[in-house]
């Protein structure tokens, strides 16, 4: 991967308990893992192990780059307390110039 393509932002999805989740998003970021997290309250309706569920979660909006994404679904598989954790990855199509460039500092992935 190059310098370039480390530095690509990316906004990654996590569900996560409610209790928990604050201490993983200042993981996150104390750690370079993530620039921010924003920690977002929701309702989550899903099915697992053949039962609908309905749950209150935290959804983890973090701010992070190409090159810390392998390192954030790591710390995911390691310590979330879900046997399947959700990890969705988007790619923006825009980032702020003066934003992205903070982003990029944050992560060690300057440009």
């Amino acid at each position: 991967m190059t310098a370039s393509d480390r530095a690509r932002p990316l906004v990654a999805l996590v569900t996560h308990p409610v209790e928990g989740a604050g201490e993983l998003a200042q993981r996150l970021v104390a750690q370079g893992v993530a620039a921010c997290v924003n920690l977002v309250l929701v309702q989550s309706v899903y099915r697992w192990e053949g039962e609908v569920r309905d749950d209150p979660e935290t959804l983890l909006v973090v701010k992070t780059t190409a090159g810390r994404r392998e390192e954030l679904a790591a710390i995911l598989a390691r310590e979330h307390p879900y046997a399947v954790p959700e990890l969705v990855v988007l790619e923006p199509q825009w980032v702020e110039a003066k934003y992205l460039a903070w982003l990029c500092g944050e992560t060690g992935e300057g440009r």
